[in-house]
C-alpha cells in the first residue's frame, strides 16, 4: 500500500512524501523534490557561453570558447553526480534498522544504515536559518557508554527540507515503530 501527498519545502518548492507500508514494523517514507529543470539549465549554459563569446569577440582567441564548454560540461556532471539530489529516502524496519537514501539525479545514490539498537528516538528539532525557525526530523543515536545520553545526531532530509508538516507525518510514522519495537518483549 503506497500514498503520496504534495507538500512544500522550507523555500516553498512543492515537494512530495510518499509513503509506502511493506508490513506492519516495515516502512518506507521518502521525500521528492522538483526534477531539473531543462528551461533553468539552458539559461545557465546560454549565459556562460554568451559570455565567452563576448570574450572570444574581444580576444579573438578560441581557447575561451573551448574553455567555456569544457567548464560548463564539467560543471553540469559534477552538479548532477554531487550536487543535485531528487529523492531522499527512509526505510525503517523495526527489527533492524533505518536506512536513509539519497538519489542523485546522475542516477548515483548514497546510502546510510543505523542498527536498531543504536537509535535512542526520531525527533523533529529546530534551527534557526537566515532569520527564520527551520525544523529537520533527526535521530538521536544512543551513547554506548551512557544509555541515557546521545552520542550524534543525524538530521534527515537535508536536501529537501521539508515543512513541519511533512515532517510530522513522517515522524509520526517512524514513532509508530519505534513503539512497536519498545512494547515488543526483548529476547536474549
Amino acid at each position: 500500500m503506497a500514498e503520496e501527498r504534495r507538500f512544500r519545502s522550507a523555500s516553498g518548492v512543492p515537494i512530495a512524501l510518499r509513503r509506502r507500508q511493506h508490513s506492519a514494523s516495515c516502512r518506507e517514507l521518502a521525500v521528492r523534490g522538483p526534477r531539473l529543470q531543462l528551461r533553468s539549465l539552458s539559461a545557465a549554459t546560454s549565459a556562460v557561453w554568451l559570455a565567452a563569446y563576448g570574450l572570444f569577440a574581444l580576444s579573438e582567441n578560441s581557447m575561451v570558447l573551448s574553455a567555456a564548454i569544457l567548464i560548463t560540461l564539467i560543471g553540469l556532471i559534477i552538479y548532477l553526480h554531487f550536487v543535485k539530489i531528487d529523492q531522499e529516502s527512509l526505510l525503517v524496519i523495526g527489527s533492524l534498522g533505518i536506512q536513509v537514501t539519497s538519489s542523485y539525479a546522475s542516477g548515483k545514490e548514497s546510502t546510510t544504515f543505523i542498527e536498531m539498537g543504536q537509535v535512542k528516538d526520531v525527533v523533529i528539532n529546530e534551527a534557526i536559518h537566515m532569520q527564520k525557525v527551520i525544523y529537520y526530523l533527526c535521530i538521536l543515536l544512543q551513547d554506548p557508554e551512557d544509555p541515557q545520553g546521545v552520542s550524534e545526531v543525524v538530521p534527515l532530509f537535508q536536501s529537501s527540507k521539508p515543512r513541519l508538516d511533512c515532517l510530522i507525518e513522517v515522524y509520526k510514522s517512524c514513532q509508530e515503530i519505534l513503539e512497536q519495537r519498545k512494547t515488543a518483549p526483548q529476547s536474549s
